[in-house]
Formats: C-alpha cells, structure tokens, sequence
C-alpha cells in the first residue's frame, strides 16, 4: 500500500476541499460557517488528518498514542470554541467518504480492500478519542459553569455584590427574589438521583435555569419575584411530583438584592415554626404563622401560657382532647369522630378540661386562650 498512500499524499489539497465541500453539504453546523473559515482553520484540519491517514496507512499501523494525544488536545479546543460533538463526528465520517469516492477512481480492487480496512482501523482509534476530548471539555465546562452559578448564589445570599458573578455566570439577575427553604421528606432515591429530578422540575416550572443551593434533604432557591400572583403553590407541587417526597416550603420575598439575606433568615424561622407544630407539608408564608411567630418570643408571657396545660400532664387523654378539639377549630362532632368517643364523652372530657385549667371553654376569650396555650407548648 505504499504507492496508494504516497498518492494520497501528493493529492492532500484536493481531498481535503472535497471533504470540506462534504461537511459544508451535509453537516449543519459547517453548513453556517462562513467561507473564509471552511477554507481556512477547517481545511487545514481536514489536511492534518487525512495526512496522518496516509501515513499510518503507508506504515501499516493504527494511530500511536503521541498521535492520539494529539487528536485529543485539537479536538478538546474545538470543543472549547463551540464545536459540538454530533458535528465533529459527522465531519469524520462525511470527509473519509468523499475522499473514498475520490481515490476509488483509479484504484484497483485489492488497494480499495486494503484502504476500505485501513479507514475503518483509523476511525476506530480517532473516533473514541474525539468523543474523549469533548466529554472532557464538556465536563469541565459545566464544572465551571457549576462553580460560578454557586458563587453566584452565595453572593446573593450573604448579601455581597452579585453582578460580577452573574456576568460570568451568563445569568440576567432579577430586581427581586422570592427565598424559598425547601425541604424534602426521606425518600427511597439517591442523592444524586433527588437533586437532579428537583433541579429538573425547577427548571421546566420556569422554563428557565433555576438559581438554587440543592442538597438531597430540600435546599435554597431564588426565583425572580415577578409582578401579579405568584405560582410557587404549583412549583412545590411539581417539586414533589417530580421527587415522589413530601416537600415543604417555607418562603420570603426580597424586594432587592441587599434584602435577601433578610429573607432567607424569615424563611428559616418559618421553616422552624412549620416543624416545630408538625403541620403538614405545603408552601408557608410569615402570614401563615403570624400568631404563632408572636408567640414564640421567648419571655414570661410565653412560659404561662404554655403553663395554662400543666395540670392536664396527668391525663394524656385530656391532653389528646384538648388538642383534636383545637385541631378541628373547636368543632365537637369532627373532634369526637377523630377521636372515637361519644359526644357526651367529648362534653365530658372539656369540661373536665376547664376545671382543671381555669379556663372557661364556654367563651370566646377563654377558648383563644386555649388555642395560644396548645400554641406555646408545642414552641417550648
């Protein structure tokens, strides 16, 4: 194969323009390149690796590894530049077919054998190592992009400046941010598996990347807070869809960026006062804790009213009467079914209830004071 491969040589400038003019025809993002970088960084490509064809070919061998090294280090710069990998390898393959048609002019049968095996022994060896270089440079990439998008976020949760970050990070940083804390429920998934799907639910509810700090128990997340009514009821819905895990959210707007650190700290307290009550899971506000949040100040007030119950520790099913009958919004019949008593019993029990505590169940002012007195127990 000597002779064929010192042909392949002398005819470099014609089988590499017939190999670009390929790509051009077939490979879309060649296709968009202007003319100047076809005949140029493209050719010049094309030219290097029919060469090394050539060559191998002439020696009888595949690709050694200094050669590989090579194709690798090109190829992980091409990727750098933007080049994808579907239209690298497209380039491979469409550039050894048009020079195949080429060179099949005036070559006998047994070279076009030795040829035909020859190319697919190179392309066995270059092809791997292209796919190698981009996954690589992919890699890296996104390591960065990773890495920056996290500055970014910090930034904007310690309340530093957040524009040079988001520049480098390519992200357009919204007037305002809804914080939200999300918390996820233990659930049968792998870490990695549960902040991919939670990262994936994030960005299709936007339609958009998603700043977020995730971890696989919950995590922060910075949503554009935009005018008119806010969707994050759906998004934690999907969140949890997406995960198969309950999911609470505890949420705080900040109206600027400086005010974000603020609102994290809200979110935290709410997030707080939300399992310290055991309620279920959902989407809170600082609204939907008001009272509660008041009453958590620590002082005097707090210790009496949580107090108020003491004398119901000897009877835990007073104490369990007392907290259906709050829990059903003072509705006997619903708290009695809860509870799997008669009515009677239930009148009972109460009254049983406001003797032992002085409070008297029969008034509006007695029965808030049963409410913050459930209230304070469950905070201290």
């Amino acid at each position: 194969m000597f002779q064929f491969a010192q042909r392949m040589l002398a005819r470099l400038p014609e089988l590499s323009r017939v190999a670009v003019d390929r790509c051009a025809a077939e490979v879309p993002f060649y296709r968009a390149l202007p003319r100047e970088r076809l005949d140029g960084e493209v050719s010049g490509a094309f030219t290097a690796s029919i060469r090394l064809m050539a060559i191998t070919l002439r020696e009888d061998r595949a690709p050694n590894a200094a050669e590989v090294t090579e194709i690798i280090d090109w190829s992980a710069r091409r990727a750098a530049d933007g080049l994808p990998l579907d239209a690298a390898l497209s380039a491979y393959l469409a550039g050894s077919a048009a020079c195949w048609e080429v060179l099949a002019a005036d070559a006998d049968p047994a070279e076009l054998r030795c040829y035909g095996t020859h190319a697919l022994r190179y392309l066995a060896a270059v092809l791997p190592a292209v796919a190698l270089a981009h996954l690589h440079e992919q890699q890296q990439i996104e390591g960065q992009r990773r890495d920056m998008r996290h500055n970014l976020v910090s930034a904007l949760l310690a309340g530093r400046p957040a524009a040079e970050p988001a520049k480098q990070s390519g992200v357009t940083l919204a007037p305002a941010y809804h914080v939200l804390l999300l918390t996820l429920e233990p659930g049968p998934s792998g870490p990695r598996e549960t902040i991919r799907r939670v990262q994936a639910a994030l960005d299709a509810h936007r339609q958009t990347d998603v700043l977020a700090a995730l971890t696989v128990d919950g995590g922060i997340i910075l949503l554009p807070a935009e005018p008119g009514p806010d969707d994050l009821f759906d998004l934690v819905a999907g969140v949890a869809d997406a995960t198969a895990r309950p999911v609470t959210a505890a949420v705080a707007t900040a109206s600027e960026h400086a005010a974000v650190p603020a609102a994290l700290d809200e979110a935290r307290q709410v997030a707080d006062l939300v399992g310290r009550l055991d309620r279920p899971p959902g989407l809170y506000r600082l609204d939907d804790v008001l009272l509660e949040y008041q009453l958590a100040r620590p002082g005097r007030a707090l210790s009496g009213l949580a107090g108020k119950l003491g004398p119901l520790d000897a009877r835990p099913d007073l104490l369990d009467t007392v907290h259906a009958f709050v829990r059903h919004g003072h509705n006997r019949s619903r708290a009695s079914a809860e509870l799997r008593i008669h009515r009677n019993t239930l009148d009972y029990r109460l009254a049983r209830i406001a003797k032992l505590t002085g409070l008297d169940l029969t008034r509006p002012e007695g029965l808030r004071l049963l409410d913050a007195a459930v209230t304070a127990r469950a905070l201290t």
